[in-house]
């Protein structure tokens, strides 16, 4: 399985076995502002290093978010351009999702960095099952919830607690997808989860000038 995340401010690439969920390569790199720059070669690059062609891959799975649209539009148009050119099904999961599995404990709280001084945020359950989320709010508005631990970059950028792991793995992103990927079953509709409106508006009428 070829796996990408760009919902984050990691550039994340890697090649997982699935049967059992094992890292054979990856690539990650930090910037939020590299995405386009760096995703493909740290594809390449995994590929490469996992001594797996192009044509070995058997599907693909995406972090679809939440996330900022710039960042994680990249990877998802890398993963769905792939896919149709491959001709293997592309797989959407939640990113927070990832990260909750990489975590591996809980109750737990994942919050990743939404900008405009929000976050987008989950809480899950001791076995990584979502129990409400994801959404997007202010650090302050967030509701009470019960958990032992804090995962992703957004915990520690807005003093919600040091974060047992910062950024989705590739194994992390493929184990969300595990069941649907060993049952065979069709990807589910590839949508991005932005959870904003987005900025740019149709515009509206023209105002009249009076003469």
């Amino acid at each position: 399985m070829l796996a990408i995340d760009t919902a984050t401010p990691a550039v994340t690439a890697g090649v997982v076995r699935l049967d059992p969920v094992v890292t054979l390569a990856a690539r990650v790199t930090v910037d939020a502002r590299a995405h386009g720059e760096l995703l493909m070669p740290h594809v390449t690059a995994a590929l490469a290093a996992a001594g797996v062609g192009f044509e070995q891959v058997d599907a693909i799975v995406c972090g679809t978010g939440p996330g900022p649209f710039t960042g994680l539009r990249v990877g998802m148009v890398t993963a769905a351009s792939l896919g149709h050119a491959l001709g293997i099904p592309v797989h959407g999961v939640c990113t927070l999702d990832a990260i909750a599995l990489d975590a591996a404990t809980g109750p737990l709280l994942v919050v990743t960095d939404a900008r405009r001084r929000e976050v987008y945020w989950a809480h899950y359950d001791s076995h990584g099952r979502r129990l409400a989320g994801p959404q997007v709010q202010a650090p302050a508005d967030l509701p009470e919830l019960e958990f032992a631990a804090v995962a992703g970059q957004g915990a520690r950028l807005h003093d919600l607690g040091v974060p047992v792991v910062d950024f989705p793995s590739p194994a992390g992103l493929v184990a969300v997808a595990a069941d649907r990927l060993l049952a065979g079953d069709a990807p589910e509709p590839f949508l991005p989860l932005y959870l904003r409106r987005p900025d740019a508006v149709a515009p509206g009428a023209r105002k009249k000038v009076g003469a």
